[in-house]
């Protein structure tokens, strides 16, 4: 197996930073905007612009959420090794409001989809976007695409896309793993 650096640490703090400009242009105040992380790997990331946009930007009060999609999934019961779900930290009401769906790469599309459903139980958002730091453009089973990417990789056949982060890893980073 080989691992190549996609994003080092500094790479990844600029997107970071590049990627919370956006949404302060987009969303400005952010008082009708509600930050949702996908759970497991898209709350590092979450947190980490809800950090960057109160403390670097002053942006007041981001409601942020964290989602469970595990029982959401189409591949639910279609494994042998029993799933494990998260926990959903959603304590607001979506209705009407803008919803930014954060997660560190963007696949197949499935997560997202899951997503768009499991959503639904917290009201009914008056538009949902996709934020993603890493987006694998060719590997798409869905018609989804990210509102805000990161960096845009193109990987294949057996190449996976692997995001560390600081919180669980030690260090922030993006590495291309080949088997």
């Amino acid at each position: 197996m080989t691992q190549k650096v996609l994003l080092n640490s500094k790479e990844v703090n600029i997107i970071l930073h590049r990627l919370a400009c956006q949404l302060i242009e987009k969303h400005l105040d952010f008082k009708d905007t509600i930050l949702i992380g996908i759970q497991p790997r898209g709350t590092f990331l979450a947190e980490r612009l809800k950090k960057i946009l109160e403390k670097e930007y002053n942006t007041p009060e981001i409601k942020l959420g964290l989602l469970d999609i595990t029982f959401f999934r189409d591949d639910f019961r279609r494994t042998e090794k029993p799933l494990e779900a998260n926990e959903t930290k959603i304590n607001f009401i979506v209705e009407n409001k803008k919803v930014i769906f954060i997660d560190d790469v963007l696949f197949t599309g499935r997560s997202i989809r899951s997503a768009l459903t499991a959503i639904q139980s917290f009201g009914r958002p008056s538009e949902i976007e996709l934020l993603v730091l890493i987006d694998r453009r060719f590997s798409r089973n869905l018609p989804i695409q990210p509102d805000f990417r990161g960096r845009q990789v193109d990987a294949i056949n057996n190449e996976k896309v692997k995001v560390e982060w600081s919180e669980n890893n030690g260090e922030d980073a993006v590495y291309l793993v080949t088997n």
